[in-house]
């Protein structure tokens, strides 16, 4: 397999945490009373999964795919953007590799629910659970995060090409 048979993509998404709102992480609803502050349903993993596969197909990123003043995208699911993504990666001649994600947050505490979180994230890629790895992180209380005021991702994907 050539340099040309693959591509890396990175991806990074932030979101206020907010009351009132669902908290949806790789698809999963997390119970609670917080939740993520966005145009869509605010999945930072999901965002950062999606933003990484973009970048591995030099495909620009979300915000040019799924622009917050464009209404068809309120309140949207991170399943829907990433089935749109997919369509991508697949007519770009692509697959999923692997994904390597982190999810950095201060609150609420995600270790317990995290098998679920990357089982969905594995069925919203519709692939193995072996394909996908995600890590947790805390910002041991400083900035924002630290004070618990938000949730971050950071996701990298390898693609190969489909005829390899």
């Amino acid at each position: 397999m050539s340099t040309d048979d693959m591509r890396i993509g990175q991806g990074y998404d932030i979101h206020r945490l907010v009351e009132g709102r669902r908290l949806i992480l790789g698809g999963v609803e997390i119970s609670g009373e917080i939740g993520l502050d966005g145009h869509s349903d605010a999945d930072v993993l999901a965002h950062a999964v999606g933003d990484a596969l973009l970048g591995a197909i030099a495909a620009g990123d979300l915000g040019t795919h799924f622009p917050s003043g464009d209404e068809r995208w309120r309140d949207a699911s991170g399943t829907r953007l990433l089935t749109h993504i997919q369509a991508l990666v697949d007519a770009a001649g692509f697959a999923l590799g692997n994904a390597d994600a982190t999810l950095i947050a201060e609150r609420p505490r995600l270790a317990a629910v995290l098998p679920q979180i990357r089982k969905g994230l594995a069925e919203m890629l519709a692939v193995d659970i072996e394909r996908v790895n995600i890590a947790i992180k805390s910002h041991d209380g400083l900035g924002a995060i630290g004070r618990g005021e938000g949730i971050a991702a950071q996701a990298v994907v390898l693609l190969r090409r489909k005829d390899t």
